[in-house]
């Protein structure tokens, strides 16, 4: 007795049904408004020390910024102006974004000091810390992007560092940080993404960050750092959004009628060769 086979075609199509990858919001999240800005708050922004922002740096619905000089900036400061304002806007937007993106690892509890992760979405239903070095493996994709959802506060230890392999910091503002209250960089850590606060943001003496420090309400505190996205690449910079999350693919009505279509296509090839064979064989 013969045995009777899907097609490779539709096995595969039959597959996608139960294996396709989740959807995911394909854009420049960041928006225009957002993407100029090194460093904003929603109260204060203030500075000690010798302190360089690349980029704008903004605070609204505040107005305070301190610290200006000693502190550098070499874009513009918009303190509680109508550029701040919109930064804000888009910022909630971002926040919301990130938000929806669905959850690929739940990291509770766990250290991600010594970890290496390859692009996709971790979440922490509370806080997550940061002691030692997070190795990002970009898998050589210039468009990698890691997605971190924190229930709570982020906080690094002294001397903690993110690092990038089969990439380079271009990949940077691939690592999107979405803290839901506050988050803290400890001393001389060197730290990489965008960072979207809730709340407040802290950079503690000689922490540097390669990428953005964004809080929706509460304050920007700076101390002898370094904030810049220009080591991004052109997806970092103001002209270009950053990489894109995952384009998405079709819902499972979608699928299913691409897969039924799949199905009856390879069962006529397969009864038309069957025919074939028949005549031949007269």
């Amino acid at each position: 007795m013969k045995r009777r086979c899907l097609s490779p075609l539709a096995a595969v199509a039959f597959s996608a049904l139960f294996f396709g990858p989740d959807p995911a919001l394909a854009q420049g999240y960041l928006g225009p408004s957002l993407r100029p800005f090194a460093v904003l708050g929603g109260s204060t922004v203030t500075n000690t020390g010798l302190s360089v922002v690349t980029g704008d740096l903004g605070v609204s619905p505040g107005s305070a910024v301190t610290g200006f000089p000693p502190g550098i900036v070499t874009g513009t400061i918009h303190a509680a102006d109508a550029t701040a304002a919109a930064g804000q806007t888009d910022l909630t937007a971002a926040f919301t974004t990130l938000t929806s993106q669905a959850c690929g690892l739940d990291l509770t509890g766990t250290d991600l000091g010594g970890l290496t992760l390859t692009p996709g979405v971790y979440c922490f239903s509370t806080s997550a810390q940061l002691t030692g070095t997070l190795t990002l493996n970009a898998q050589g994709n210039p468009n990698a992007v890691w997605v971190f959802r924190i229930g709570s506060t982020l906080t690094t230890a002294s001397g903690s560092s993110v690092v990038f392999i089969n990439g380079s910091n271009a990949n940077a503002c691939g690592a999107e940080w979405q803290v839901g209250s506050s988050a803290t960089l400890g001393t001389t850590t060197n730290f990489a993404g965008n960072i979207l606060a809730q709340a407040s943001i802290t950079l503690n003496n000689n922490a540097n960050l390669i990428g953005r420090a964004l809080a929706r309400t509460g304050a920007v505190t700076l101390d002898d750092n370094n904030v810049s996205f220009a080591a991004c690449g052109a997806g970092g910079g103001a002209g270009g959004a950053p990489p894109p999350f995952p384009a998405p693919v079709p819902t499972l009505p979608e699928i299913g009628a691409w897969a039924l279509l799949v199905l009856l296509l390879g069962s006529g090839a397969y009864v038309v060769r069957r025919r074939a064979s028949t005549e031949a064989s007269r």
